[in-house]
């Protein structure tokens, strides 16, 4: 795992220390061309060969800064090949830094600089051709021509600089087409981030609401109860007495749902004044499902060996109805589903199948926030809920709901 894929390290490498690797290959260069400039033999004069290492280094070393500072670069290059012109038509190894700086500006500099750093090399090409080719006189008098020759070094010349900056001006396409779609995705990540939590936040409010609606259907039995209770006292004691069980059982069923879902309040919200739905709502549900072009199938098996509390019912009757919501949104059409509603001994098991060929790509860990919140409902009450495609197609959800502890 370590020597994985050492291309795409070095790359990056290279990309996060572009100012390192500017400034070692231009040194690299720079010393290469002032070596051969100086044992080249231009001249036998020494001035003359130091003049043309001066100008050889004043045209590679500014490639140590080709990124930083392109622009920079460019004009003191530019003044390097102009000092060259005045020794006539010397050819510098230190003049292949025109196409390599017409490819970085065309790459990295503004977009006037880059227009502007081709027509240097043009007119470059054209001095240097001018410069190495003597236009002169015909044998017959006073018109001037140039020459077949002079024409196709230009030609060439001005071919290279063209063509440098083509290239250049296609890595910066590339460049920015790359950087919008980065920024693009890194937008789109935020947003994920920020909708996963909204969605999150809103089912934690959405239960926070149900407490409140649990708890005050509790406290007003409670009320009544021992109201009932303190009145019934005075005629018929026994009466009194199985009231208080009632108000005791009451209690610790609403403190247990307290116990539950404290945990997920985050702030206060005005109530939903609405019935919470129960077990027994669910054919009405499933009729609902029918109503929208959905077949469901319906099966109830076993008793149950005690009553879950109201909260727990509540959770079995949203992951239903998250199930078959979840069927008609993503499993296309002419779909069946079936659900089950077992008994067994030691709690409620529910099981939504389905024959669609669409819920299949909704995941825990994908963009199925309202399974997400239907497993934190489950677990609430120590149950389990498993959601994952059918291997013959379709998908499955399987939750389970034990009793709760007296």
């Amino acid at each position: 795992m370590i020597f994985s894929n050492p291309h795409r390290r070095i790359d990056r490498w290279i990309r996060e220390n572009s100012g390192k690797v500017d400034f070692a290959t231009g040194l690299a260069f720079t010393l290469l061309c002032l070596l051969l400039t100086a044992t080249i033999g231009f001249s036998s004069s020494l001035l003359m060969t130091l003049s043309l290492v001066a100008i050889s280094l004043m045209q590679t070393a500014p490639l140590m800064m080709r990124r930083a500072r392109p622009w920079l670069a460019t004009l003191i290059i530019t003044f390097g090949h102009l000092l060259q012109l005045a020794f006539g038509g010397l050819v510098l190894p230190s003049q292949l830094s025109v196409p390599i700086m017409v490819y970085t500006m065309a790459v990295y500099g503004k977009r006037w600089q880059s227009f502007t750093t081709l027509g240097f090399g043009l007119l470059g090409a054209l001095l240097a051709t001018l410069s190495m080719f003597n236009s002169g006189s015909s044998p017959t008098g006073g018109f001037t021509f140039i020459s077949f020759d002079t024409m196709i070094s230009f030609v060439g010349l001005a071919l290279v600089v063209t063509v440098s900056w083509t290239f250049g001006d296609l890595a910066r396409n590339r460049r920015l087409t790359m950087k919008a779609l980065q920024d693009h995705a890194d937008r789109l990540e935020k947003e994920r981030i920020i909708e996963r939590d909204l969605a999150a936040a809103d089912e934690r409010n959405h239960i926070a609401r149900e407490m409140h609606d649990i708890v005050a259907h509790s406290l007003s039995v409670i009320i009544t109860q021992a109201d009932g209770a303190r009145y019934a006292a005075v005629n018929d004691p026994e009466i009194a007495i199985t009231t208080l069980k009632t108000v005791s059982d009451t209690g610790r069923a609403s403190l247990r749902e307290m116990r539950r879902l404290l945990g997920v309040l985050r702030k206060d919200e005005e109530v939903e004044n609405r019935p919470l739905p129960a077990l027994a709502n669910i054919p009405d549900l499933i009729q609902n499902a029918e109503t929208a072009g959905l077949k469901v199938q319906f099966s109830y098996a076993g008793s149950p060996r005690k009553e879950l509390p109201a909260g727990a019912e509540l959770t079995a009757y949203r992951s239903v109805q998250e199930a078959l919501t979840n069927v008609v949104k993503h499993a296309g059409p002419n779909t069946a589903a079936s659900v089950q509603l077992n008994w067994t001994s030691r709690g409620l098991e529910l099981v939504i199948e389905d024959n669609g060929r669409g819920a299949g790509s909704l995941t825990f860990e994908g963009q199925g926030y309202g399974l997400q919140g239907m497993s934190e409902r489950v677990a609430l009450y120590d149950g389990t809920c498993k959601a994952s495609p059918r291997t013959g197609g379709g998908f499955i959800v399987s939750v389970f709901i034990p009793y709760s502890e007296d």
